[in-house]
């Protein structure tokens, strides 16, 4: 904590003015990743200082921990402090990429010349170093237990109550909703991306970004081919209508579209009514997303598609150091032309990582398992995840009364997850499904159905956009089309306004990155604006949907996928072509899907390279010019 003062201190210009009321959850976060840096550290040392063995009290083995500790400790004061220095240059924390760099012939020299010119903090370097060598030996004096079984049974015992400790605080806790923590979990205690880097350590930063912290950025055009068959700028068209229209995003757990009748209704009888009755009647009279696919089999490759507009490829986008780069997803766009902005999931605080990124993307409020339960109880919890979805929604339903409009709000529903339970008062009436996932799709069917007719009075109501797409498609398949691409991806998609004017049908393929854009040309949003995806109303040019899968890129058309590897499309199969057993590539192989797919994949990296992912100030000021 000593060391990250003086980091902010060294750089408080950068950061810009820290109100008091933000130091309380800097601390907090501050003090969270060091338990992780020193469970990183020291989990070794942890481990050899309670090994239930009589060899620990031989004096070399205690000096062997000894200087563990010592060098342990230097390096990560020394790494600490120097990362004071370092950051006024990369605007970024020392991370495993600039050991990249440690092997340029004049490494040494520059790391003596930046010694030299700032020998205060070499200084005091050295006296915390000092202090923490001396801490170590400042001890009462030692008891021997007696050799009998009670010394190993005893020292087993606090040998795994330690390990679980550290696990415990690697992991942010020890419930089923925790994940191991990553580097932009930071901006769940800061209000940007630039001040979450006070929150960061060392130690932290180092070890997480091992092995993923550098990108490779695969140069196939040049800077201005790459503009002209690919870019994620976009210029809207001036003059637009604005439209002060609210939003609600409901992004749907394990949705896939083989659950709905109207998507698929090859695979229902005439008098099955599906398992998504309500959200069949929804597309039915609003705007469907026929073909619209995830960009990711994992819950949290969802959210930055859907709010951001940036699909996650090789790893998931919030998983990489570089995502806490400038961006400009959708609440933070519609919060500058002021909407209120709130963010709801029924399961714990923090869980997922989900809120950190709803902070950063611009949600000013995040709605959680423990909000509901001050205003309702503890009766609704669901026993594995969270709140119930229709509980849970109905509680969204009140807090959306309370926020000024226009506004965005967003809600990531749970209950169809594993282990697939339903409210026992309904197991009887669901139907049964064929999956164990079925009851649960027609279960948040059901809830959001009741949301729906719960609300639609309010006055609000015929003033709001809602927009549905699943995360990802069920770990429990039915379909086999459903087991293989393009089905493993397909998911409910669908748009419908509260006035009824929102109308219509998409055939071509869609995805998740494709929601943003869209959302933001029905909203007539007339600024330049970053996404991947594009606005289906205005760019009739269909695209393929690129995902990385199972080592691969696959480009999903109206009628074919296309798989590409070794920098080239090496396969094209039929959609209808589940054992793909017959490659098409002699015979529709296409050269402009090929140059997308390229343009794609280095769009994407020479972004995260810049960490940046947003319209440069130059290309926006020529479309204000215009």
């Amino acid at each position: 904590m000593i060391c990250r003062v003086i980091f902010t201190l060294y750089n408080a210009e950068i950061f810009g003015t820290i109100e008091w009321s933000e130091v309380p959850r800097l601390i907090y976060g501050g003090l969270r990743f060091d338990t992780i840096s020193l469970c990183y550290a020291f989990g070794v040392w942890i481990v050899f200082s309670l090994l239930p063995i009589h060899i620990r009290d031989k004096s070399w083995y205690k000096k062997s921990l000894f200087w563990y500790y010592a060098i342990v400790i230097a390096i990560c004061v020394a790494v600490n402090l120097a990362d004071a220095v370092y950051f006024r240059y990369t605007q970024k924390r020392f991370t495993a990429e600039e050991f990249f760099f440690t092997e340029n012939s004049n490494s040494a020299q520059l790391l003596l010349k930046f010694a030299v010119e700032n020998l205060h903090l070499v200084a005091v370097g050295i006296l915390l170093i000092a202090f923490a060598v001396w801490a170590y030996h400042r001890k009462s004096s030692t008891t021997t237990v007696c050799k009998s079984w009670s010394y190993y049974v005893v020292n087993s015992g606090v040998l795994v109550l330690s390990i679980v400790l550290c696990i415990a605080g690697i992991r942010g806790g020890l419930s089923r909703m925790a994940r191991p923590t990553a580097v932009p979990y930071s901006l769940k205690f800061a209000k940007d991306g630039n001040k979450a880097n006070i929150v960061l350590s060392n130690p932290f930063c180092i070890i997480r970004t091992a092995g993923n912290s550098r990108v490779e950025v695969p140069k196939y055009f040049s800077e201005e081919q790459l503009q002209q068959i690919y870019t994620p700028y976009h210029f809207p068209s001036s003059g637009t209508e604005r439209k002060d229209k609210n939003v609600v995003i409901f992004v749907i757990e394990s949705m896939s579209a083989e659950h709905s009748k109207h998507l698929c209704p090859e695979l229902y009888t005439d008098n099955q009514a599906g398992y998504t009755p309500f959200l069949d009647s929804l597309m039915q009279s609003g705007y469907t997303f026929k073909k619209m696919y995830a960009n990711g089999k994992r819950s949290i490759q969802a959210l930055p598609s859907v709010w951001g507009s940036i699909p996650s490829l090789e790893e998931p986008f919030v998983l990489m150091p570089q995502s806490l780069g400038e961006s400009c997803p959708l609440p933070r766009l519609l919060k500058e032309d002021g909407y209120s902005t709130a963010f709801f999931c029924g399961s714990e605080r923090g869980s997922m990582g989900f809120d950190a990124y709803a902070i950063s993307a611009g949600f000013d409020k995040c709605y959680s398992k423990e909000d509901y339960e001050k205003k309702h109880g503890h009766n609704d919890f669901d026993g594995y995840w969270g709140i119930w979805d229709d509980k849970f929604l109905k509680y969204m339903g009140e807090c959306i009364d309370t926020m000024a409009e226009p506004f965005l709000a967003s809600v990531f529903t749970i209950s169809s997850h594993h282990p697939f339970v339903v409210p026992e008062q309904l197991k009887d009436i669901l139907p049964k499904g064929n999956t164990p996932m079925q009851p649960c799709a027609a279960y948040l069917d059901m809830a959001l159905r009741e949301f729906f007719a719960a609300n639609r009075d309010k006055e609000w109501f015929s003033r709001t956009i809602f927009a549905f797409v699943a995360d990802h498609v069920s770990c429990e398949q039915y379909a086999e089309k459903t087991k293989t691409s393009p089905g493993d991806f397909h998911v409910i998609g669908a748009m419908c306004s509260g006035d009824g004017q929102l109308r219509g049908e998409c055939s071509d393929p869609v995805s998740q990155i494709d929601i943003m854009p869209t959302l933001l040309g029905v909203l007539g949003y007339d600024r330049p604006y970053f996404a991947y995806g594009r606005d289906i109303f205005a760019d009739k040019n269909s695209m393929p949907v690129i995902v990385f899968d199972n080592g691969e890129y696959k480009a999903f058309t109206d009628k074919y996928i296309h798989i590409f590897t070794n920098g080239k499309v090496e396969q094209i199969y039929s959609t209808d072509d589940i054992a793909k057993s017959n490659n098409l590539i002699g015979t529709h192989y296409d050269s402009h899907i090929e140059d997308v797919i390229k343009a794609y994949i280095q769009q994407y990296y020479e972004h995260a390279e810049r960490k940046n992912y947003t319209v440069p100030d130059s290309l926006s000021l020529c479309y204000r010019g215009r």
